[in-house]
């Protein structure tokens, strides 16, 4: 079951679920509005040629921080990746769902490809996966909302929270933005 507004605000309370920087203006009927932290890595598309996903690519990737004023100027096609300023987490029996602003989506900005799960147990500035689906550019900037975060409530407790050993958690807790660590599976 989704969390109310009423429901976030008392699991945050608790202790089942962690926002940070919190404020109740940006809690919504049913999810909480995060906002778009100021480092970005962008690919390096002069000197890479080829994405191998069983080799790290932290070195095909450039860090950027947004200029405050100027914001960042995403084109038609780019892909970048970005960091939300709140740190977020649930407990073992709760997860929670990032999902983009309809707002930006009807611009074109796409916020999330797949990896919009907080999972029990994880604590982290989430990484949003931003593309530009639209023909022209789009210039975004950070503090803005950028995404929401809607809770769920499991029925039990999980058995092997995330960071569990065995699991392979590759993102446990981070607190800045990283590129795919998809080749630690190999």
């Amino acid at each position: 079951m989704i969390l109310s507004d009423r429901s976030i605000k008392e699991k945050r309370k608790s202790g089942d679920i962690y926002i940070e920087p919190f404020s109740e203006k940006y809690i919504q009927p049913a999810s909480y509005d995060l906002h778009l932290d100021n480092s970005i890595l962008v690919f390096d598309t002069k000197n890479s040629k080829i994405i191998d996903v069983k080799q790290p690519i932290e070195d095909l990737m450039i860090k950027l921080e947004i200029d405050d004023k100027r914001g960042y100027t995403l084109k038609p096609k780019e892909f970048i990746l970005a960091n939300v300023i709140e740190v977020t987490g649930v407990n073992s029996k709760h997860v929670a769902r990032l999902e983009g602003k309809s707002s930006l989506a009807r611009m074109g900005l796409i916020i999330h490809a797949t990896a919009g799960f907080l999972d029990p147990g994880n604590k982290l500035r989430l990484t949003l996966e931003i593309a530009n689906l639209s023909p022209l550019p789009i210039r975004i900037y950070a503090g803005m909302k950028i995404a929401q975060l809607s809770f769920e409530e499991l029925d039990k407790n999980c058995e092997r929270p995330y960071g569990s050993k065995g699991l392979n958690s590759k993102y446990k807790g981070d607190m800045t933005v990283q590129a795919s660590r998809m080749w630690k599976n190999f």
